[in-house]
């Protein structure tokens, strides 16, 4: 189904809301876990209550929520947040306001929200959220570049401005570079005029990969072992030496990236996927001088006014409006049937982010 047609769809129901009294809405379907585990083990569909509309609150209907490595981290137990158990998965999405509160002054009915935190729980067919705890977005939008724009572009775009004053011409490096984050990092980096060197794992289809990296803007994509590799020098003579690194993996690979950074330069960690230890070898601190930082967009939202993150996300639905910024490749699964995208949410190489569709 287009994105133009789910569009009028969603308008659509929004009218067939209001013809049929939709504020009365008293229970919604959610994917309720009530112990930490295999989220395929854990993970039911319920029928749960709502709780009332109060004079702040919003009722929203839940469009589309994705599952991210975070919401998986949640049910089992490791994320560094969790929620009262019975808790419905997912931290972001994508919902259309259906009433407001008598006292609810931002935001009118129709329009289009995403959580501002996580621990919301967006895997539901509909939600009661405080007015300050969601951000309006436009509506003129793909739905699923909305549904995913709360966590990994934003992450994307705090890391490229926060950490190193990077101008036109310049260069980063990161791995993991195919993932949500990776693939906005490439974009907004090409946006902006910085060059992008871009590691992955050596995988079937590297090379098909590899292609739809460069569409996005990618300037160099590399496998793992080539960064242990006299001859990556080469690349340096026509890239200058990344004067940021960014980290979604950990281990040996955070540490080979270390090795390529300029002198005075910063590697931020960001996820650790190996689930391996930074090491940061003794003469990167002495003779390079390097910086080590970590960043995690849950914290930078907490310490930020919802003024700070409306701008993030300004500046990201520009990039979308403009045709620089796109969402990661989706694959849609219907509510119902969430043990498929939970299935294929855990396998390696996926090669698509899985959005339940409402």
């Amino acid at each position: 189904m287009s994105l133009y047609r789910r569009s009028f769809l969603a308008a659509a129901l929004l009218g067939a809301a209001r013809a049929h009294n939709i504020r009365r809405l008293s229970r919604c379907q959610a994917l309720v876990y009530a112990n930490h585990g295999d989220p395929s083990r854990v993970i039911q569909l319920k029928n749960v209550d709502l709780r009332p509309v109060g004079p702040k609150d919003v009722l929203v209907k839940i469009l589309a929520a994705p599952i991210n490595p975070s919401d998986i981290n949640m049910i089992q137990g490791t994320y560094a947040i969790l929620p009262e158990l019975p808790a419905v998965g997912g931290n972001e999405g994508v919902a259309q306001v259906v009433e407001a509160g008598g006292r609810v002054a931002s935001l009118q009915i129709g329009d289009w929200v995403i959580p501002r935190d996580a621990g919301s729980g967006t895997w539901r067919t509909a939600a009661v959220f405080d007015e300050d705890d969601v951000i309006a977005v436009p509506r003129d939008i793909p739905l699923l570049a909305a549904a995913t724009l709360g966590v990994n572009p934003c992450t994307a775009l705090r890391m490229l401005a926060d950490f190193e004053h990077l101008q036109p011409g310049d260069s980063l490096i990161q791995n993991a570079a195919n993932s949500g984050v990776g693939q906005a990092v490439i974009q907004i980096a090409a946006a902006r005029g910085i060059d992008t060197i871009n590691v992955l794992r050596d995988r079937p289809q590297f090379a098909r990969l590899s292609d739809r990296l460069k569409a996005l803007g990618a300037s160099h994509v590399i496998k793992e072992d080539a960064l242990r590799r006299p001859d990556l020098e080469e690349l340096f003579k026509t890239c200058p030496k990344p004067k940021l690194a960014l980290n979604a993996v950990g281990g040996k690979s955070a540490t080979e990236l270390l090795r390529h950074l300029q002198v005075g330069g910063t590697m931020v960690t960001y996820g650790g996927m190996s689930k391996q230890p930074v090491a940061v070898p003794t003469s990167a601190l002495i003779f390079k001088d390097v910086k080590v930082r970590g960043f995690w967009v849950t914290r930078w939202k907490r310490q930020h006014s919802n003024g700070a993150v409306r701008a993030t996300l300004a500046e990201l639905c520009a990039l979308l409006r403009q045709g620089k910024l796109s969402a990661p490749a989706c694959a849609e699964v219907p509510l119902s049937d969430y043990r498929r995208a939970l299935d294929a949410a855990a396998q390696p190489f996926a090669a698509a982010k899985q959005i339940l569709i409402t």
